[in-house]
């Protein structure tokens, strides 16, 4: 009998993790549900997933702390079993500013989130499935953003240059572990109707800006999710080092 495969979503509470979460359960993945604060949103998207009779499990843990990492590791190798994928989803935004407005703390905040976060995981993911380390190989799909591509200037220029830094990591591992059974790729969300916007003081961002967006729209966390999925899985099996914009057109 075939082992499940174990997936790792950080960020998997809400949004586009959340959708990842669910469609991975549906395609027969075993979720670790990776969530920072929100443990009662964490929580609803694994009983929808045992609801359905898929295996999942909530794991709490700051992807900016190698500590809480490796803790979030440990209780998925015990309780889920061997690896197969991760995605790089945790994420922050701030207020909107310029550059010359933003502090050190802002600045940290946000490294430490999407990049050393996203390191840290990886490596974590890379020790798992390496063949080179014993393991069976695997996926790793990093969350970047169109953002990377653009720059937001006069709002989230720390944000986009996170997203750059993603981008040039991923490339960089998929050519590393190439050799060694894992595929890594990066997925360019544009405007994604989430609550991301909200927690950067614009709740009505996605819709303010649907008329820049050459499809007229934002899209939706489930359209990112299938994007996820297809490089996740066996269909991308010759796929790696891509960066995936599913942005739109923008």
């Amino acid at each position: 009998m075939q082992q499940q495969r174990v997936l790792i979503v950080t960020g998997g509470s809400r949004g586009i993790g959340a959708a990842v979460a669910l469609l991975a359960a549906t395609e027969g993945w075993a979720v670790a549900v990776n969530y920072h604060t929100h443990s009662l949103a964490a929580d609803e998207v694994v009983r929808r997933i045992r609801g359905s009779g898929g295996r999942a499990m909530a794991v709490q843990a700051d992807v900016a702390c190698e500590e809480d990492v490796l803790r979030m590791f440990q209780q998925v190798d015990a309780k889920l079993g061997p690896l197969s994928g991760l995605v790089n989803n945790a994420g922050v935004v701030d207020v909107a500013a310029r550059v010359d407005e933003m502090s050190v703390a802002r600045l940290e905040r946000q490294w430490r989130t999407h990049v050393l976060g996203s390191f840290v995981c990886a490596r974590e993911a890379v020790r798992r499935m390496s063949t080179t380390h014993g393991g069976c190989g695997g996926a790793i799909v990093n969350v970047s953003s169109v953002a990377a591509r653009l720059g937001a200037p006069g709002q989230y220029v720390d944000y986009a240059a996170c997203k750059g830094a993603i981008d040039t990591f991923t490339v960089g591992l998929a050519r590393e572990v190439a050799g060694e059974g894992i595929r890594v790729n990066a997925v360019r969300p544009g405007i994604i109707d989430t609550d991301i916007h909200a927690s950067g003081g614009q709740p009505d961002r996605a819709q303010r800006l649907a008329s820049t967006i050459p499809m007229q729209r934002p899209g939706q966390a489930d359209e990112v999710a299938q994007a996820v999925l297809w490089l996740l899985g066996s269909g991308a099996s010759y796929t790696t080092g891509a960066l995936l914009d599913v942005g739109g057109g923008r």
